[in-house]
């Protein structure tokens, strides 16, 4: 059973900053692709960010030029850094790791922007 742990989140104010982190119980190499999604209140879940297997990323268009993933590989953790955050930015994140078909999901973790 892979565990994925989310941490970091919280409240901010707008134009803050966070820093998401999602450590894995298994070696990252090991899945096709790692990720962020959230949803809000009432909305669909969605994906925020995503980085390959060989390492390429890609974002949804509400984040780019503000969100930032990485990996590292020793630690087995994907990060997500989140800059200049807005309000709209509010919801629960969850961390995604897929393996062929299948798709294994951490628990989520806070983010509220909000003065």
């Amino acid at each position: 059973q892979v565990q994925l742990v989310e941490s970091g989140g919280g409240l901010v104010q707008p134009g803050g900053s966070l820093r998401l982190s999602c450590a894995a119980s298994e070696i990252i190499f090991s899945f096709n692709a790692m990720g962020w999604h959230r949803q809000a209140p009432g909305k669909q879940r969605e994906l925020v960010a995503a980085i390959s297997g060989g390492g390429s990323t890609n974002y949804a268009d509400s984040v780019k030029g503000r969100f930032t993933i990485s990996r590292d590989i020793a630690k087995n953790t994907v990060t997500l850094q989140m800059n200049s955050l807005k309000p709209e930015d509010t919801a629960v994140y969850y961390c995604n790791a897929k393996r062929g078909s299948l798709d294994h999901w951490g628990q989520g973790t806070q983010v509220t922007v909000s003065s």
